[in-house]
Formats: C-alpha cells, sequence, structure tokens
C-alpha cells in the first residue's frame, strides 16, 4: 500500500475524552474512529489487524474440530425467554427494539439459547455428537459505562465456540483441548508469555469457570498469580475453598492487574433444556446434550496486545498481527524506493510504503506511532553506497545492508 493512497492521517494528540491507552494511541495512529461512546470504526490500517487476529483464532478453531458458521444478530425474544434471560433484571445489558409488527426483538450479545434451538432442526442421534460451531461477529452489549477504549466497548467483535457432548466425560476431554488451542492463539498473537490460565466463578453451572488474563497494570482485574506453576485464580473467587479447589497455595500467590482476553465456562445442560434440545442414544432413550461456552473478545485483544507492548512513542505490533511487516520509507522520492518495494511485493511481503512528500521527521514519527515490526529507510546517501537502513521495532541501531539482504532478511 502507499501511504500516500491511505486517507486516514496520524495525529499528535488523542481525543480528550480518551482515558484508555489503546483507544488513544490507535486514534493518534490512524487504526480506528471513535462513532460515539463503546462505538469504534475499525479503518483500513485496524481492519488488517482484526483480521489477522480473526484468522488466528479461526485456524486454532478449526484444528480442534471447530465448525464455523454466522448466525443472526437480531435475535427472537422466544428463545431467550424459555431460559429466563429475556427478562433485563437478569441480564441487564440488552439492546432492545420493535418489529413494525409490534415484536419485540434484541441485539445478540451472546448465542446459547440461539443456538440451541437452531441445532434442534440437525441433531437427533448421539452420532450427530459431539459438535462444535463458533462464530466470529459483531456483538452489542449495553454498557453502563464504556471509558476502555476497544477493550469493553457496546459494539465489539468476538469469537464465541459451544461445545455440544454425549456426557460429562466428552466435555471434559473437550474442554481441556480448547484450554490449550487457546494458549496457541495468544502466543501467536505475541502476549502468551504473560498470559494465564485463571481460575475464576462458575456461576450456578460448576465451581470454575477459567478466564486468560494478560498481566498489565492497566488491567481491569485483580488476580493472584503463582508464577511457577503459570495459574492464577481470580479475585472473585480467591477464599479459602477457591484455594484448595484450584490447588493453589497462597503463599505462592502474587497480586497482579491483568485483562481478561479469554475465558471457557462449562455450562452443563441448563440451555440446552430450556429449548428442548435432545438426542438419543444406542439404546434409543433420550438425553440433553452437555454445553461448553469459549470466547475470545477479537477487538478486545487487539486493544490488550495495545496496551502491554505499546510504548510513549507508538505501537509495537508482533508481526503475526501487524497490519504489515514492513514501512518502507523513502526520503526522497527516487526509482530505487519504487524497486524495493515492487520487489518487496512480489516476494510476498506486505509493506507500507511512505511515498509522500514530507520530511524526515514528520515520517519517522509516523512511522514510530504505526509500530510496524521493521523499518526500510532509503535515502540519497545510503543509495550512494549500495546500502539501505533496516532496522527491527525497538531495537536502537539499524543495520546498513544491501538490497540482496534486505529481501533475504524480509522473507525469512
Amino acid at each position: 500500500m502507499y501511504q500516500s493512497k491511505l486517507f486516514t492521517k496520524t495525529r499528535k494528540e488523542a481525543p480528550s475524552e480518551e482515558v484508555a491507552k489503546n483507544a488513544s494511541l490507535l486514534i493518534r495512529a490512524g487504526y480506528i474512529h471513535k462513532q460515539m461512546s463503546g462505538v469504534y470504526e475499525f479503518l483500513p490500517l485496524g481492519l488488517r489487524v482484526i483480521n489477522k487476529i480473526s484468522n488466528i483464532v479461526r485456524e486454532e478453531m478449526n484444528k480442534i474440530g471447530g465448525l464455523e458458521l454466522k448466525m443472526t444478530v437480531l435475535q427472537d425474544s422466544e428463545h431467550w425467554q424459555k431460559s429466563g434471560r429475556w427478562d433485563d433484571s437478569v441480564v441487564d445489558n440488552w439492546f432492545k427494539s420493535k418489529l413494525s409488527s409490534g415484536a419485540e426483538v434484541g441485539l445478540a450479545n451472546t448465542h446459547e439459547e440461539a443456538l440451541s434451538s437452531l441445532l434442534k432442526q440437525y441433531i437427533d442421534s448421539y452420532k450427530d455428537l459431539p459438535i462444535y460451531p463458533y462464530q466470529i461477529q459483531v456483538k452489542f452489549r449495553n454498557e453502563l459505562r464504556a471509558k476502555s477504549g476497544i477493550l469493553r466497548g457496546r459494539e465489539f467483535l468476538m469469537k464465541d465456540m459451544y461445545s455440544f457432548s454425549r456426557n460429562q466425560e466428552e466435555h471434559d476431554a473437550f474442554y481441556e483441548t480448547a484450554k490449550e488451542a487457546y494458549k496457541r492463539v495468544f502466543t501467536r498473537a505475541g502476549i502468551g508469555d504473560r498470559t494465564f490460565l485463571t481460575f475464576a466463578s462458575g456461576g450456578s453451572f460448576s465451581k470454575f469457570s477459567h478466564e486468560f488474563q494478560t498481566l498489565t497494570d492497566s488491567g481491569e482485574d485483580t488476580i493472584y498469580l503463582d508464577k511457577k506453576k503459570k495459574l492464577a485464580i481470580n479475585k472473585e473467587v480467591y477464599n479459602d475453598e477457591g484455594l484448595q479447589e484450584s490447588g493453589l497455595n497462597k503463599d505462592d500467590l502474587e497480586e497482579v492487574r491483568a485483562i481478561e482476553v479469554g475465558n471457557i465456562f462449562p455450562l452443563g445442560t441448563k440451555y440446552a433444556e430450556a429449548v428442548g434440545l435432545k438426542f438419543k442414544d444406542e439404546k434409543g432413550q433420550s438425553h440433553t446434550p452437555i454445553m461448553g461456552s469459549y470466547g475470545i473478545g477479537v477487538s478486545r485483544l487487539m486493544g490488550a496486545v495495545v496496551e502491554v507492548l505499546a510504548t510513549d512513542k507508538g505501537l509495537v505490533w508482533p508481526e503475526n498481527i501487524a497490519p504489515f511487516k514492513v514501512h518502507l520509507i523513502s526520503l526522497k522520492q527516487n526509482e530505487e524506493a519504487e524497486k524495493i518495494y515492487q520487489q518487496l511485493q512480489e516476494a510476498g511481503v506486505e509493506v507500507l510504503y511512505d511515498d509522500r512528500d514530507l520530511s524526515a521527521g514528520e515520517k519517522f514519527n509516523d512511522a514510530d506511532l504505526i509500530g510496524l515490526p521493521y523499518r526500510v529507510v532509503i535515502s540519497e546517501k545510503t543509495i550512494k553506497e549500495g546500502k539501505f537502513e533496516l532496522k527491527k521495532l525497538q531495537e536502537d541501531e539499524a543495520n546498513l545492508v544491501s538490497e540482496a539482504e534486505i529481501l533475504k532478511i524480509l522473507t525469512s
């Protein structure tokens, strides 16, 4: 992409009402635009990041047998009334509206009831199970406060997977498989070394659910971490019973702040029973599938990466989710810069080429803010030497390398 064709512009200052680091930097760097409180639009750079995170999530869910689908955002109140979750006193963050016919509909915040109802059309026998449908879809939650940027919005992108198993043993086996898949997602997104499986409340379904919490001083949650075991427990279940059940020792725990980037949750049979989802076993006897839910906030994960890795200068994208691999900066328009750009493109390297007629200082400041993994600088001085500056993000010094070396390093 030629940067001169990118309609978004960087900003020296973030909007004064933004208090979250992630929103402030992403707006300044031209990745997102704030439409209203808790609602953000993803601009070309931001969409590339979101798509890369989504693809990582998709690949890992497919590896464990996930079946991707896309359900409707508009929700029929009938499904939710059966479970009791249409009632605002039970779920207080619905967005609801009325059709011209007078029927009331909601904007989906999750999909347990709707998916269970759908599967009544397709599940009849034990041979139809287990199944693991998932989607990556926009969700809506009417948050009372939305001051955390894209970490907690009223409209956000989420991956929600649901498991339907024949018995508890089958459910438990997949639950453990999902834990490992989640670890791979966060490792590939660049924050695996500071993201920890965390025991949390299981509500009415089980003693525990499990969250994946990423350490950062700006986190919304307080957790207690055993660094040796790489396990943590959420403050909400940090008591004698919680410690005993989780196998954690109070003396080994450190109180830290963290951002929840994913969760997995045993659901039992509650939602399947509510809508009448059944299957017959080998003897023809009827049973209710055991469910689990598995969520990753895709846009939330993007915000968490910013909170954890960004510096005072700007964003710092891990290579797997960066919008482009390299920022090519030409200090003066020349044929050599265009040649390098075309060669990188042909080699399959994603390049943002700063071909704008601006000062070197302006270009470097923008590059710092945008935060791509590599930077190649082409100037008249280095061209005369047959060399180009190649710098990896966060390294202090740039290296002078040849054209062939640039291609070798960036395609390896």
